[in-house]
């Protein structure tokens, strides 16, 4: 995709008339296509800004306070290098230290950690209908401490993944998609697959998939969905995606045959999930502590997905392609053949050969954090870029 200049990118920004600001972003479905815009514009210009050795600090001081209840390497640090890439101060709230172990409620957590702070990054998609709901019971808790005068600012609250959807890596994935394809219009017509693939585990979040086509089908790409019977999504997240492909001028369809669902397409995304009926029975089993119950289940999941080993990407699968050469995406970490695993979700020379893809697409999600930051805490976004233009200011001085 060639660059444009950065100012033009700031007129299209201020064109859109999208305002993101005082709000929270907890479903890339919830926000206009102006909103999700504006976010990969502000990450393009930070991330211009960046690589031009340009400082990026619209913030003086605060606190961007991060909450993870699983564990994560990319979107932990990807949130924690954008706040201070904009000079906030970052803390990462450790719930077993904190008074939450001792009974804390979540709406009083949430008052008891924003005094000061700008925003708040939750991951939280362990539980199976549980994640998104904590996360709006926190956002509810903020408004009411701004509202009643209690905090002096309300922090924006950002979903670094949840149960339901991974809105900053599938904007990531968008933004890399945009680049590889010439911008947003070059992928209408694409075909594009996220497709269920082997692995040698058996918790691996939905909201992966669930975002990818609850994201994708609004851009006009014709989405397919490929899993095993039985390794259904949120029925509500998979009849959205049908809404939105008919609404954008794509497709959306679902399909039960790795090989069939490969065949022509241009971008293939092979990534294990749960079972969404795995995924809640997991969920009463960890409320209850159920140690044993979980090892059952665990058993019982793994003997399921080796039934399914054959839904790997190899070279056999991937010359099934358009040109047999579909762009290879994955949030990672992969589940690779031989390397970090027998056999997993993908083979070794499929993931060496677009290795340095993948990083390239997972280097987004810092600019798409920062870029949502920024939209939501900052009044007029593209005015206090160009303060950072004007200023000239280098990152190492």
């Amino acid at each position: 995709m060639k660059d444009i200049p950065l100012e033009e990118k700031l007129r299209k920004l201020e064109s859109l008339r999208a305002d993101l600001h005082n709000r929270d972003f907890l479903l890339t479905w919830e926000h206009s296509l102006a909103e999700i815009r504006s976010i990969l514009l502000m990450a393009e210009c930070l991330q211009a800004l960046y690589s031009a050795g340009r400082s990026l600090r619209l913030f003086d001081t605060g606190l961007a306070v991060s909450i993870f209840r699983d564990q994560s390497t990319r979107t932990r640090f990807s949130f924690a290098s954008a706040a201070a890439a904009l000079g906030l101060n970052v803390s990462d709230l450790d719930e077993a230290k904190s008074q939450i172990a001792h009974g804390e409620t979540v709406r009083e957590t949430a008052v008891m950690i924003s005094f000061l702070a700008d925003v708040i990054g939750i991951r939280d998609d362990i539980y199976l209908g549980e994640g998104n709901r904590s996360m709006r019971e926190f956002a509810a808790a903020l408004q009411e401490g701004y509202e009643r005068g209690v905090l002096a600012q309300r922090p924006a609250v950002i979903n670094l993944q949840c149960d339901i959807d991974h809105p900053t890596q599938t904007l990531a994935d968008l933004m890399h998609l945009e680049r590889r394809f010439g911008g947003l219009a070059g992928l209408r017509g694409k075909k594009f697959v996220i497709s269920w693939a082997y692995s040698p585990s058996y918790g691996k979040p939905l909201s992966v998939p669930q975002g990818l086509v609850g994201l994708l089908t609004r851009f006009g790409l014709d989405v397919t969905l490929a899993y095993p019977e039985g390794y259904d999504l949120l029925s509500d997240v998979v009849e959205l995606a049908g809404k939105q492909a008919a609404e954008s001028g794509g497709t959306f369809r679902v399909s039960h045959d790795m090989a069939e669902a490969f065949d022509g397409a241009e971008i293939v995304y092979p990534k294990s999930w749960a079972p969404m009926q795995v995924a809640r029975r997991r969920t009463e089993l960890l409320r209850k502590a159920d140690q044993a119950g979980l090892k059952n289940l665990e058993k019982e999941c793994l003997a399921e997905n080796a039934r399914h080993k054959s839904w790997h990407c190899d070279e056999a699968l991937m010359k099934r392609t358009a040109a047999g050469s579909a762009l290879y995406m994955h949030c990672l970490p992969a589940d690779i053949s031989g390397v970090s695993c027998p056999q997993g979700e993908v083979s070794r020379d499929i993931f060496e050969r677009y290795r340095l893809e993948t990083y390239r697409e997972a280097s987004w999600k810092p600019f798409v954090i920062a870029a949502l930051i920024v939209l939501t805490r900052v009044p007029n976004p593209a005015a206090a870029l160009r303060r950072l233009v004007e200023a000239a200011a280098p990152r190492i001085r």
